[in-house]
């Protein structure tokens, strides 16, 4: 009996533990969608359409096999122009009765009015997500939104706040060792005036990538051993977003043209690294 349940203990490990290093997590990222003030959101829907059909597109030769339908999709802050409530039940709108996937978003400058305070976005988010700041779990990896409140009069480069850093501290102390984690906030690396202290918030922890927007464009940087990618903008003159895979021990981060039906690759444009899973 007892020689009987160590080999089904055994059995479960080793067949737990395959599946677990099999298992590979799809999803897409985007930014600044800047939902107008009146609710139009006609120049987002060929974004969302994009997105709808992207899986099952051949990812570059590289890489091999093809996209996966994707487990969400994230959005790194400027959902609006300005937070009235038009913007607001567009945006919702959208993503309830037109993307298909799952959505994630953290909040933006302008998404909380600035000089002109409006919680409306603010209000929307907490509801959504249960808070401005929030974590989830995906596939075993942890992702935490990081909200950032943007000082208005200050310029368009400002430092995460406390607030938020104090955030990713209780966060990563109750993760466990070796977990990857995914951080999103909306200040991106060029735009993080203290990315020291964030990279001292993180310590030891297993942060895999730090995703940003604001400033419209895909790019990417690292820095003291962090991975920074940008998201790409509706607003921008490009016609992009961001498709990300993560597996066993590789983290690709790659922007697509869904005009142009072509990838966006290069050193300051694509992320390829090994990681710890």
């Amino acid at each position: 009996m007892k020689n009987t349940l160590l080999f089904l203990v055994f059995c479960f490990s080793f067949f737990t533990g395959k599946a677990k290093e099999s298992t590979t997590l799809t999803f897409f990222g985007w930014s600044d969608q800047h939902v107008k003030t009146d609710g139009n959101v006609s120049k987002l829907m060929p974004f969302v359409q994009a997105m709808n059909t992207m899986p099952g597109t051949p990812f570059p030769e590289r890489l091999g096999g093809k996209v996966d339908t994707p487990s969400f999709v994230i959005g790194a802050g400027d959902v609006t122009e300005w937070p009235t409530n038009a913007a607001m039940r567009a945006y919702d709108g959208l993503l309830n009765n037109t993307l298909k996937w799952k959505a994630y978003d953290v909040l933006g400058n302008h998404d909380d009015g600035g000089f002109a305070f409006s919680p409306t976005m603010i209000n929307w988010l907490k509801k959504r997500h249960g808070g401005l700041s929030y974590a989830f779990e995906q596939a075993g990896v942890k992702f935490i939104a990081l909200w950032s409140k943007f000082n208005p009069r200050g310029k368009p480069f400002q430092p995460l706040t406390k607030e938020a850093l104090s955030y990713l501290r209780e966060q990563l102390k109750a993760t466990p060792s070796g977990q990857p984690v995914v951080l999103f906030t909306h200040l991106c690396h060029d735009a993080m005036t203290n990315r020291d202290e964030l990279v001292e918030a993180v310590g030891d922890a297993n942060v895999i990538l730090v995703l940003g927007g604001h400033y419209h464009y895909s790019s990417v940087n690292k820095y003291r051993g962090l991975n920074f990618v940008q998201l790409p903008s509706p607003k921008s003159k490009f016609t992009e977003f961001t498709v990300l895979r993560i597996s066993s021990n590789r983290l690709v981060a790659i922007p697509y043209d869904f005009v142009k039906k072509e990838w966006i690759l290069g050193a300051r444009k694509s992320l390829d690294i090994s990681i710890k899973r």
